[in-house]
């Protein structure tokens, strides 16, 4: 399984606690260093069946900055792709990739769910 992740961040941390606290082994991305491709965005938006917004931070201040908020619905969904991976500040995380398990943000219940 793989954890992508900011070290910074509270739910990413609180994210690893979870999965160390369950036992499940997981390998370390850290997203500023090593930003997802447009490629594996676009595999890991379609295992995961979630709308393109889910993948990005809206909470971040990049997105703020940039106004995504406004620019997002009239972007295709390629230029919503090559926008995510062109910086991993703009990428929702944590986000954990296991072959067929794709998951944004850290909702414990939901991870209950697919992880266990």
């Amino acid at each position: 399984m793989l954890l992508i992740e900011y070290p910074k961040c509270t739910t990413c941390q609180k994210a690893k606690k979870w999965l160390d606290a369950h036992n499940i082994a997981y390998e370390e991305r850290h997203i500023a260093e090593n930003n997802p491709s447009y490629e594996e965005l676009k595999e890991w938006h379609e295992k995961s069946g979630l709308p393109l917004k889910k993948f990005f931070n809206t909470s971040g201040i990049l997105y703020k900055e940039m106004q995504l908020k406004d620019k997002l619905p009239d972007m295709s969904e390629e230029e919503q792709l090559k926008l995510l991976a062109s910086n991993g500040m703009l990428v929702k995380r944590p986000l954990v990739v296991d072959g067929v398990t794709v998951l944004t943000g850290f909702r414990e219940a939901e991870w209950e769910a697919k992880l266990q």
